[in-house]
């Protein structure tokens, strides 16, 4: 078998019309670059429930053996094994199943694949609200943290939050009764988060995905990933296009050949970038690093020639295979926003207005202060375009469909709409959209009376101020935000934030306390679950098996989460000296949030300057104008949307190898093998790669616990 086969040169078809290049009838004004990634990846004709006992028996095992694993290396080296668990299980209850004479199809592996992705990512957060029991680890040293106690903070932390019995602290046991009001929040929040994130996910992929038909670049990965694994042990197979013949006439699997290539490259890479340091950090006093992680910092230095420039460089091999994976001009407009930087930044900081950067600063410190200082009001004003661009598009899609209904002399109430611009496929799971519509308001109903009631329990009113933010972000913000997120992910394969907003609206609310920042708040961005949709429909899994599967996964989350916690806190003191990470970062963390939960005890905050309209209006004007550019130079979509996302949108460390990567891929590979054939090739190729990534994590994470398992005897 020779791989190589598979990239055998083809004349490349770019300069032909035809829906494969991204033309197609009634197209007109519409980008074909968007419609080629749409056709990267197609559908299948059918729809199955991937929710079955191997499942849920998949689900227990992640909550069971990979939790502790997630919960101890975010404690150790600040990063979970989320990637790994969901490549060990996958594999794992492949190779079970293969000796029992059976296979797993699509629909089950991308299930299964979910459910640890979830579990793994869930029960591994801190320092983000009520989120299982490292939230409660996390709060336990906010209670004690020298920042919290110089800032006054830690005796106004309310009893829902952590308990302000000192006593109760130290005994390092969760199931005690001043503990129930925390678990009352955790169980709460999960509940209501879980269910809000799906429903109005499913909303989000709907509105870009079937009415926009926006192409979700990354979305393929997860899904080709899923195809290999489904092939390779002679299950379904989506297209003709999936095997080649091979040398002996055997067909083969062309994607799990790739993917087992990707998979090698990660095995070797993560050996050196994480693997090493990892084992070596568990044998030895120090660890051994040939790689920087996670970045080189240049900013301290090149702060002399270029002020105000948060100015890196990332050696992760995965960054330049993304580069490879994102639309080519998304990742060159995003290269082209840093460099847009390089010359704003400086002349931004002689005019007086980013006045917090001082030389010497670091790159987070740099990207933080240029945010307060300017890129948090303009990156609302930016955003507020995107919204423009999405309505216009909108409108103009709409105007399309009509002139070809009146062009088709249809009539009937199934001619209204975009009922005839495309159609739902039988099967997939879909819901009705009032259903969407009151599942919104009822959950925006139950944060905000719940935030109400605990306002009234630890202050004794209601500080009506906030919950009119409160109404801001359910029926405004919220909804803005996750919509421009969808569309951006949808376009350029990037979730668009703005950082500041709920600092910036809480401290103009007048609010006196701390409370305020622990509230169960209608603040979120669902773009990333239309990815989630999107892949789910590629693998031909029924949207109803992913509900099911939710009512499985909140109870494993919920009691792996708070009982691992709970173990690993018992081995001893969280931060301390079995946990590094966590000792040496966590105080960090506590001094920066207490800089913002103390800008509502009263005095001067530096917050009061973050929102300032005037620069909402350039960006918004900016934005606009850039996209009316775009549109009469005919240029590509994908550069104006990649320009928005280098704007201090992204961090520049990841910026620099994506570019590298995408000039690669496009004058290298994609020359030599054709856009389609690329295009088709990469996906999976890094599916393997994170796969193998994973897999080494995992390897490393046992010799972490095996050296902890020994004890040193006094003799």
């Amino acid at each position: 078998m020779n791989f190589f086969r598979f990239f055998k040169k083809k004349d490349n078809q770019d300069g032909k019309r035809g829906p494969e290049n991204g033309d197609t009838d009634g197209m007109e004004g519409f980008d074909k670059e968007l419609e080629l990634f749409r056709q990267q990846m197609t559908p299948p004709d059918e729809f199955k429930d991937g929710f079955t006992w191997i499942a849920l028996f998949g689900a227990l095992f992640v909550g069971l053996l990979m939790v502790p694993g997630a919960v101890y290396m975010t404690l150790l080296v600040g990063q979970g094994i989320g990637p790994a668990a969901q490549w060990v299980t996958l594999i794992l209850f492949i190779e079970v199943t293969r000796r029992a004479n059976k296979s797993l199809g699509k629909a089950e592996i991308f299930t299964l694949f979910y459910l640890a992705g979830t579990v793994m990512i869930t029960a591994s957060m801190a320092q983000g609200g009520f989120q299982g029991g490292m939230s409660v680890l996390y709060f336990q040293f906010l209670a004690q943290s020298e920042s919290m106690q110089a800032a006054g903070i830690s005796d106004q932390l309310p009893s829902w939050v952590v308990p302000s019995d000192i006593e109760v602290l130290e005994q390092r046991n969760i199931f005690m009764r001043a503990w129930l009001p925390c678990i009352g929040m955790i169980i709460f929040t999960m509940i209501i988060g879980r269910f809000d994130s799906m429903v109005l996910g499913y909303g989000l992929f709907r509105l870009t995905s079937d009415v926009e038909r926006l192409p979700f670049p990354m979305a393929p990965i997860g899904a080709q990933g899923i195809l290999a694994l489904s092939e390779e042990q002679g299950g379904e197979s989506s297209s003709s296009q999936t095997v080649q013949e091979g040398d002996d006439g055997e067909k083969r699997s062309w994607r799990w050949r790739i993917f087992s290539i990707g998979s090698m490259i990660g095995l070797l890479f993560g050996a050196i970038f994480m693997g090493l340091p990892t084992v070596t950090g568990a044998l030895l006093d120090e660890p051994i690093t040939f790689l920087p992680i996670p970045f080189v910092d240049f900013t301290p230095l090149t702060g002399q020639y270029i002020s105000a420039v948060a100015i890196g460089l990332s050696f992760n091999l995965g960054d330049f295979l993304i580069g490879m994976v994102l639309p080519f001009w998304a990742v060159v407009g995003g290269f082209a926003g840093l460099l847009i930087t390089l010359v704003a930044n400086p002349m931004l900081y002689h005019a007086d207005i980013l006045t917090s950067w001082v030389p010497g600063d670091g790159l987070q410190a740099t990207f933080f202060k240029a945010n307060l200082d300017f890129y948090f009001s303009f990156s609302v004003g930016v955003a507020l375009a995107i919204a423009v661009a999405g309505t216009m598009a909108l409108v103009r899609r709409y105007r399309r469909a009509k002139r070809r209904r009146e062009q088709q002399q249809l009539d009937g109430p199934e001619a209204k709409g975009f009922k005839n611009d495309f159609v739902i496929p039988k099967g997939r799971g879909d819901i009705k959209k009032r259903f969407i519509i009151i599942s919104y308001l009822v959950v925006m109903s139950a944060y905000i009376g719940v935030s109400m009631f605990l306002l009234y329990v630890t202050d004794g009113f209601i500080y009506w101020p906030v919950i009119w933010i409160m109404f801001f972000y359910a029926m405004a913000y919220t909804p803005l935000m996750s919509y421009m997120s969808a569309r951006l992910e949808g376009i350029a394969g990037q979730s668009l934030t703005i950082p500041l907003v709920r600092e910036a609206l809480f401290i103009f609310s007048g609010y006196h306390g701390v409370a305020v920042w622990f509230l169960p708040i209608p603040l979120h961005n669902y773009g990333q679950m239309a990815v989630f949709y999107r892949q789910a429909e590629l693998t031909g899994t029924s949207f109803r098996s992913i509900w099911k599967a939710e009512i499985l996964l909140v109870p494993i989350i919920l009691v792996g989460s708070l009982v691992f916690a709970n173990v690993i806190w018992q081995m001893g003191e969280i931060p301390g000296p079995r946990f590094l990470f966590a000792q040496e970062w966590w105080e960090v963390t506590a001094a920066q949030q207490a800089i913002v939960y103390s800008s509502t005890l009263g005095g001067y905050t530096h917050f009061e300057r973050a929102l300032n309209f005037a620069y909402i209006g350039w960006g918004l004007g900016i934005g606009v104008a850039g996209f009316s550019i775009m549109n009469v130079l005919g240029l590509p979509i994908f550069l104006m949307y990649g320009i928005i996302r280098g704007l201090n949108q992204t961090l520049p460390f990841m910026i620099i190898p994506q570019f590298l990567g995408a000039m690669v891929g496009r004058f290298v590979f994609q020359r030599r093998y054709g856009v389609k054939r690329w295009r088709q090739i990469i996906p999976v190729l890094f599916a393997g790669f994170s796969c193998g990534m994973g897999l080494m994590g995992t390897f490393s994470l046992g010799f972490v616990f095996l050296k902890q398992s020994v004890v040193e005897l006094p003799f």
